[in-house]
């Protein structure tokens, strides 16, 4: 290609610093692979985590509101209140209820779908760097198997027999 007598460049250093390039960007790919796989792990740490908070949070507002309208229905005559002024602050401390209960239903379902994305995730990485199929990818169709599942049912429930309690014995009996 050259002229005789023309230096040719050295091929050999040419192939060998862009092995070593190579080398360093697939150990740095490598690196920043897995420090994501850490931070995708420990981020499905915190969401299984959050439902249990979420939980232990409603708990304790639910009680705390549903013993307010308990209070309420038990003192309202000693207190000089109108039936009709205790009937409506049950009826908003219930109501208060629902919400709470309804925000921590969404903060758990949108844990349950950011799990999922995670748990894909995780597959990705593992399909790239250990081999497909590594671990298996999670289905929403197995949501009876989630706890999840069972903590918003027992939300759901408990606001439902908590309206149906009040409307067969507290307004009721506030007269």
């Amino acid at each position: 290609m050259g002229e005789p007598g023309q230096a040719r460049p050295d091929t050999t250093a040419d192939t060998a610093a862009d092995t070593d390039a190579d080398t360093n960007t697939a150990a740095i790919r490598n690196e920043l692979a897995l420090e994501r796989y850490r931070y995708v792990l420990q981020q499905i740490q915190a969401v299984n985590e959050n439902a249990h908070r979420f939980l232990a949070l409603y708990q304790t507002l639910a009680t705390g509101l549903v013993t307010a309208a308990l209070a309420l229905f038990v003192g309202y005559r000693k207190w000089e209140l109108a039936a009709a002024t205790a009937r409506g602050g049950v009826i908003g401390l219930l109501t208060l209820t629902t919400v709470v209960a309804a925000f921590t239903a969404t903060l758990i379902v949108v844990g349950a779908v950011a799990w999922l994305d995670y748990r894909h995730e995780e597959c990705d990485i593992t399909d790239e760097f250990v081999g497909p199929g590594f671990r298996k990818r999670p289905r929403p169709g197995n949501y009876l198997r989630w706890y999840e599942t069972y903590v918003v049912l027992f939300i759901l429930v408990s606001v439902i027999t908590m309206w149906v309690l009040a409307a067969l014995f507290l307004l009721p009996g506030m007269r």
